[in-house]
């Protein structure tokens, strides 16, 4: 039974409000070690802690309210100038907002949080008589590979422990104890460890299990509150109010019409019904979609302090610089962005940028900057990550994959700058000499693709040799509504992404080639393998196509062969929750009430596999013409 019993409202709104404080907190924090002059920080940050506490307070968690107490304490003794910001301060000070999100986790369990780390308390009341104390290992080992856990989880507990330098036995003992094994060693473990065991966690959670786990219900209502400005509301409100006068009018002009009354006047009124509906419902619809918007920032905001942690661990001095966080972005891709952005910052000051003997010898300042940064470009959103570090060289990665036996002797020859940076999301592939408890495994940047490739977005490299690199991350601003363009088998509409389309074009038989043994065009100058749709699908083919949609699947290019077009829409997408065929993202309706399915280009492509190219004579058949020329 829970703790907080008649009480979980307040426990979902405190846990929603103090997340948000302590994320703030966690970011000033790492602003204020650059700024250790800064009251105004300091103010924000106290004021912070002290809100988290009096919440605590209402929800009698008295543990969670000692450790704020006594870090508050701390935090007005440096206000007041009678202590002074120190390094060691300060990771005090982040050890205990990690041991504060760790006793969040144990409130969403539905149960009070067991005592903190004496060692920390200790900690914090040596720093509080001005004792000087060990200097707290700076850790911020973050995962290699996929699946991080979220904020809030057991498993990020964990990790966080792990960012602050705790050992295992420590974490394990401030963690339910269904998130670590019983046999835990009592001897410490290293960082990566730890998150070993907290990836396990997430990939073991199940949603709707009694007892720790079953906060995972608790989780997926956070998840998927939407935080929605009152004047986007009212605007839903009054297009409603709208809409349904213009049905009243409907009505009445219905009944007219039914009486007999057919005249002119009356035709023209139902027309401007109509037209006046049609605008209305679109822009109700645009409204509903701005309540699903929300700014990255609350993303972003986490970054800072892993940025901090992982250099301070590294024995580099990086800055993290955001940039555009009031930009809005579909609140389900923000979940979703999470791993593959943490991947990239992570790589970004382990890889990217120099340590400070080598940015001397650079001729570099020793401080790095690392920028992350969102906008709006039409109807996308650009996100970069860039640092001012060694960049890339093209030569050493086409070495290294040769190396690996990622790519042969021919393709490295053909390789331009381009294709080279994009051997960093091959599978295997790592520039790292040894595997360390940050890198060198060769899985995370390929599952960055992946990830990004399943928003529908596309993710480009841009580097310079001493200068730094830039990775640019394209993402549709929503998923909701997907432009698409409708394909004919037959008589049978199919749609696809209309991202992927790079131009429309017909299928002359005179100009279809084999090469080795699959059909193929030549596009100015490109040779592109021709795909038909029915054998991706698993149709039979009746008849020869007549058109061609040159279409581009991250490095892959190819013309999907088709029967005819049935125009563009712009599709609002249903997903397929309890059935979902291999190879369909989801369904829409059409206009005219007929249900088509959104096919999932990637997911085709990959089902087929090497066996997906057909011969030009199959392509062909069922013309006699091309049947003729085949001869």
């Amino acid at each position: 039974m829970s703790d907080f019993a008649g009480m979980e409202d307040l426990l979902q709104d405190f846990l929603i409000e103090a997340g948000d404080l302590l994320s703030g907190v966690d970011n000033k924090l790492v602003d204020l070690e650059r700024s250790p002059e800064d009251r105004g920080l300091l103010n924000d940050i106290f004021r912070g802690f002290h809100t988290i506490k009096g919440g605590a307070g209402f929800l009698n968690a008295a543990e969670l309210v000692s450790l704020c107490h006594l870090t508050e304490n701390l935090f007005d003794k440096l206000r007041n100038g009678e202590l002074s910001i120190t390094p060691e301060a300060m990771d005090v000070i982040l050890a205990a907002t990690s041991a504060v999100r760790e006793m969040f986790g144990f409130l969403e369990s539905g149960t009070q949080p067991p005592p903190a780390d004496p060692d920390l308390m200790a900690r914090l009341k040596a720093t509080l008589a001005g004792e000087s104390i060990a200097a707290a290992q700076p850790a911020a080992k973050a995962a290699e590979g996929v699946g991080l856990p979220l904020p809030g989880e057991p498993a990020w507990d964990l990790l966080y422990a792990a960012v602050a330098g705790r050992p295992a036995a420590e974490a394990a003992a401030a963690a339910p104890s269904s998130v670590v094994p019983a046999a835990a060693p009592a001897r410490p473990a290293p960082a990566e460890e730890i998150i070993k065991a907290a990836i396990g966690r997430r990939a073991t959670d199940k949603p709707g299990v009694s007892g720790p786990v079953g906060r995972r219900d608790s989780e997926r209502q956070r998840d998927n509150s939407i935080r929605v400005d009152t004047a986007r509301l009212d605007q839903v409100l009054n297009l409603s109010g709208e809409i349904g006068l213009t049905k009243n009018r409907l009505n009445a002009l219905r009944s007219d019409i039914l009486s007999g009354r057919n005249d002119s006047e009356t035709l023209h009124a139902l027309d401007l019904a109509v037209s006046q509906l049609d605008l209305l419902v679109s822009d109700l619809q645009n409204a509903v979609m701005k309540t699903r918007m929300q700014p990255i920032g609350r993303l972003f905001q986490k970054y800072p302090r892993i940025a901090r942690d992982l250099a301070r661990n590294l024995g580099k001095d990086v800055e993290l610089v955001l940039v555009g966080e009031e930009t809005e972005i579909d609140k389900t891709m923000i979940e979703d962005l999470s791993d593959p952005i943490i991947h990239l910052v992570r790589n970004a000051v382990d890889h990217g940028v120099e340590d400070r003997a080598g940015r001397i010898a650079a001729g570099k300042p020793e401080k790095s900057i690392v920028r992350l940064e969102a906008r709006q470009e039409g109807d996308h959103i650009v996100i970069l990550v860039a640092d001012d570090g060694r960049g890339m060289d093209a030569e050493r990665l086409r070495s290294k994959a040769l190396a690996k036996g990622l790519i042969t002797d021919e393709e490295a020859s053909t390789m331009d700058e381009r294709q080279s940076y994009n051997l960093i999301f091959q599978p295997g592939f790592s520039m790292a000499e040894q595997v360390s408890d940050v890198s060198g495994r060769g899985v995370g940047m390929d599952v960055v693709r992946t990830n990004i490739q399943k928003l529908n977005g596309s993710i480009e490299i841009r580097s310079q040799q001493g200068k730094g690199t830039t990775l640019i991350i394209s993402l549709p601003l929503t998923l909701a509504i997907l432009p698409v363009l409708l394909v004919r088998l037959g008589e049978q509409p199919f749609a696809v992404p209309l991202a992927m389309v790079r131009e429309i074009l017909p299928i002359d038989p005179s100009m279809i080639q084999d090469v080795g043994g699959k059909a193929t065009m030549v596009v100015r100058g490109e040779v592109l393998q021709i795909l038909p749709l029915s054998s991706l699908l698993g149709w039979p083919q009746e008849r020869a196509p007549q058109y061609g949609v040159l279409m581009q699947a991250a490095e892959l290019s190819f013309i999907l062969a088709i029967d005819s077009f049935a125009g563009r829409e712009d599709a609002v997408i249903k997903s397929l929750d309890d059935f979902r065929p291999k190879g369909v993202a989801g369904v829409t309706t059409l206009s005219n009430g007929q249900i088509v399915l959104i096919l999932d280009m990637k997911e085709l492509l990959g089902t087929a596999g090497d066996h997906r190219g057909v011969p030009r004579a199959t392509l062909m058949r069922g013309s006699k013409e091309a049947l003729a020329l085949a001869s």
